[in-house]
């Protein structure tokens, strides 16, 4: 049985690596925050959809959460029997029918959207909710990920909702966080009451959305507790969570290779992982990504700029320091790769995919997948 280290040697790069024993270790905690509050929590798909684990992560969550119809089928082919919900700004008319063949739960953005789709909705026997906007942003420095900003297409405003709610919409759902502590989502929960709290006694359920950094090291579970618990006991109501990054937060890995060095005022590394087309997220955030037995700039003896071997002169994933000097053929392997990475994917300059790699509990590596010239061909026409 490989140790950690051992796989990294010996797959493919680049390649994704996902560890289901880190990944156990998150979903441990989530259940223990279902089990201490009562909430259901599901997984939000659109950060982390490695399927083959699906079956897995069963046995701690309620079921999915999807952003759409593959999302929806995803879900419904590999958590078979478990809730799926889906929420998408606007659905569309020609897929509408078949995603109510695998979704149970149907969040709309705007009435219109209720008043098109959802009486096929009910008929079918499927849970419909509708998705405001508090008005209550708590990002600091990620306008991009703020629900909330104004001008926001996502969630109606109190301004545009009718006295009454119509008859069968059951629930309430909010999504404004991003990687954030409790105290977001109590400013959030105090907001939610403060504009909509007259509709809340006449609902079945309500749920928070993602962005919850729940598994995070120092997150405040209690005021989570608490928060659940609030609304559970005042107003009657189920509370879902759908978290995606506390899934499989810190349970992957990026696996690269240097393929050359460069001179310009600074010594740069070429690796055959690409941010604009491996981590996307890195440049859209933007943050720099953890690389194991690197440090700071400037912290151990050796400095490089990790840049990607696509034509974007942008295509920089960040300065670090070694113990030594880097030469091609030396592997780096990026930390916390599991979430916004494999969905985020892409093919530009026909750069090949990561392979995928799970390295299981008892510390077997299996290799998954591995994407060729067929894959990037697919694409284009």
């Amino acid at each position: 049985m490989a140790t950690l280290q051992q796989a990294f040697a010996g797959l493919p790069t680049p390649c994704f690596l996902v560890d289901e024993a880190l990944l156990m270790q998150n979903l441990e905690l989530l259940r223990s925050v279902k089990m201490h509050s009562g909430c259901r929590i599901l997984l939000a798909q659109k950060a982390f959809s490695m399927y083959p684990l699906y079956a897995r992560i069963a046995e701690y969550l309620d079921g999915t959460t999807a952003s759409g119809l593959f999302e929806a089928r995803l879900a419904a082919e590999h958590m078979p029997g478990r809730e799926n919900h889906v929420f998408s700004p606007a659905y569309r008319e020609q897929e509408f029918a078949e995603l109510l063949a695998y979704a149970d739960h149907f969040v709309f953005n705007s009435f219109q959207q209720w008043r098109q789709f959802g009486a096929r909705a009910l008929a079918a026997g499927k849970q419909c909710g509708m998705r405001i906007n508090p008005q209550c942003s708590t990002q600091q420095g990620h306008a991009i990920y703020d629900p909330c900003a104004p001008g926001s297409r996502l969630g109606v405003t109190r301004d545009h909702f009718p006295e009454r709610l119509p008859a069968g919409i059951s629930g309430l759902h909010f999504h404004t966080l991003c990687e954030q502590d409790a105290d977001a989502l109590e400013m959030t929960l105090a907001a939610v009451e403060a504009r909509f709290g007259d509709f809340l006694p006449h609902l079945q359920w309500i749920n928070f959305g993602g962005g919850h950094h729940i598994t995070r090291p120092g997150y405040d579970v209690e005021r989570l507790l608490r928060c659940v618990r609030h609304m559970e006991e005042r107003y009657g109501l189920t509370v879902y969570l759908e978290p995606g990054e506390a899934v499989a937060l810190n349970a992957g890995f990026l696996i690269s290779s240097v393929v050359d060095v460069v001179e310009n005022e600074l010594s740069i590394a070429i690796l055959d992982a690409s941010a604009a087309c491996h981590m996307p997220d890195v440049l859209e955030m933007p943050y720099r990504p953890p690389l194991l037995d690197a440090g700071e700039p400037g912290e151990k003896a050796y400095q490089y700029r990790l840049a990607g071997p696509t034509c974007l002169a942008g295509d920089v994933i960040g300065d670090y320091s070694f113990d030594r000097p880097l030469q091609p053929g030396d592997r780096l392997v990026f930390g916390d790769m599991a979430i916004y990475s494999m969905v985020k994917t892409n093919t530009f300059n026909g750069m090949p995919l990561p392979a995928i790699a799970l390295r299981r509990q008892g510390g077997t590596v299996d290799l998954l997948h591995r994407f060729g010239y067929a894959d990037f061909k697919s694409r284009l026409a």
